[in-house]
């Protein structure tokens, strides 16, 4: 978390950890079972975690959080206090209005000893210098992290509430107030810790009923549009570390509490994992500020709109100047990005195509008098896959490929160097841990895009024979028609 009084320096780390532990077992309705523990893991760089004092079985309950511990905008005072409506800000900004005014209140909030054992540093896009956000050049995921939306959103709803109502919100860092710049600053950066530590750390918990789904936020809004139940802080539950392939426990939503309970049997000594599911490691690092090669199968690989139609030739992917865009917008078949999932071995280009990218490729392909008829009737092509539509892509891909600034190679060799220092020093620090994480994403997406180009490539070769290239492409429709039937 940013700095403040509030917060010890780290040879209270322990203690930290044992009034945290003691907060919970004085709280009315938590359990926490005997055969689990609270651990430093700061030796592998990752924080505070918990691990199983002896064995424990599948099934069995880790520990209880009543509801009403949960740290939200249902159980703090705050929005008994304010004249404004926390529910008109959303979700996200209102949890992080309510977590403003509890960390605010130091000692005298209920959630003191949780604040406390919060991370204070974080690791996520968001707090990265210009220099570190360089060595991923290349990769879409640095148009997601969504600072100057978050700020603009933070100034235009945050900032009102907090200068307005001074008692409620005392100054720290020794100002006077959170006007002028330097109020500002500390307020945009309490704001952003708080923004982390939800994105990083909130659940979703089930809302009461008859209440109104709202989405969150730009700038701390997961990728996945849906409707979900508010957010919550749930003291113990985000202690646990997360791990794809090592994940034995999972939060149980029940009438009047959430339950940790273990998935499969844990032996003593091992950790407890939770899981963020399958999420590739450049989300894995905007939302979390960690990578780890278990989420490797995850990675994806984003073609953008602009890259596609310069790949077709056209200069401007503006919808309102292009007539086949501006087709499937009616649709709603057009989107700013197509997301590639790493494939294996035994992926066909149908198991690892959007259907969405193929209306699009076919549509930029047609005739002038093919996609004059698609126009009239207001349909998209079929969704089948050429010659042409696979040129169109090697070139995507390839334009793609350009815009990193390394090659595959270079990064493996980087990769090794950086290895070899932590093995020698022990954990990696600061920015040079930054730029590990930053290596392992986009080496990554580079080796999606090269499986990529050879699989178009090896498409159009076969293609070379009319026969094989008109099996090929039939067998590539049925395969994309059953691909969505199976996901609608």
């Amino acid at each position: 978390m940013c700095s403040s009084a509030h917060f010890s320096g780290s040879d209270s780390f322990q203690l930290q950890s044992d009034e945290f532990a003691y907060w919970l077992s004085s709280r009315p309705g938590v359990t926490v079972n005997s055969k689990i523990r609270i651990a430093d893991l700061r030796a592998i760089a990752a924080g505070r975690g918990v691990v199983a004092r002896t064995d424990i079985v599948e099934g069995e309950e880790l520990f209880t959080i009543p509801r009403d511990l949960v740290l939200s905008t249902h159980n703090s005072k705050l929005s008994h206090l304010l004249s404004q409506n926390l529910e008109e800000l959303g979700p996200w900004l209102a949890l992080m209005l309510v977590m403003i005014y509890e960390f605010l209140q130091g000692d005298a909030s209920t959630w003191a000893p949780y604040f406390k054992v919060l991370p204070r540093n974080f690791d996520t896009l968001m707090f990265w210098s210009e220099e570190e956000l360089a060595e991923l050049q290349g990769s879409a995921v640095v148009d997601k992290i969504g600072k100057q939306g978050a700020e603009e959103l933070i100034l235009g709803s945050i900032a009102p509430i907090v200068r307005s109502n001074h008692a409620l919100f005392p100054p720290i860092e020794g100002l006077a107030s959170y006007e002028g710049d330097a109020g500002t600053q500390v307020l945009l950066n309490l704001a952003h810790t708080m923004g982390s530590l939800i994105m990083a750390y909130a659940f979703d918990v089930e809302k009461p009923e008859n209440e109104d789904e709202r989405d969150g936020e730009d700038g701390y809004m997961t990728d996945e549009e849906e409707e979900q139940s508010f957010k919550g802080m749930v003291p113990l539950a985000d202690i646990l570390n997360a791990d794809a392939d090592r994940n034995n426990a999972r939060l149980f939503q029940e009438e009047e509490s959430l339950v940790m309970k273990a998935i499969k049997t844990i032996k003593a000594g091992e950790e407890i994992f939770n899981d963020y599911g399958e999420i590739p490691r450049a989300d894995l690092l905007r939302r979390y500020g960690y990578v780890t090669d278990n989420y490797a199968p995850y990675d994806v690989v984003e073609l953008s709109l602009d890259q596609l139609c310069s790949a077709a030739g056209l200069s401007d992917s503006s919808i309102e100047h292009q007539p086949r865009l501006q087709l499937l917008e009616d649709l709603d078949l057009l989107d700013d990005g197509y997301a590639i999932p790493r494939p294996s071995s035994t992926d066909s280009l149908s198991d690892i195509l959007p259907e969405e990218l193929i209306f699009l490729v076919k549509t930029l392909t047609l005739s002038p008098e093919q996609f004059s008829e698609r126009q009239q009737k207001q349909k998209p092509p079929k969704a089948s896959f050429d010659a042409a539509e696979a040129r169109l892509l090697h070139i995507a891909v390839q334009l793609n490929q350009s815009r990193y600034a390394t090659s595959i190679a270079q990064d493996q060799e980087l990769l090794a160097q950086l290895s070899q220092t932590e093995a020698a020093t022990g954990v990696l620090e600061g920015s040079v841990r930054r730029r590990k994480m930053a290596i392992q994403v986009r080496l990554g997406e580079k080796e999606i895009l090269q499986d990529l180009s050879f699989k178009l490539s090896a498409y159009l070769a076969n293609a070379d024979n009319p026969g094989s290239a008109k099996r090929t492409a039939n067998g590539f429709a049925d395969d994309s028609r059953r691909a969505k039937a199976q996901r609608t």
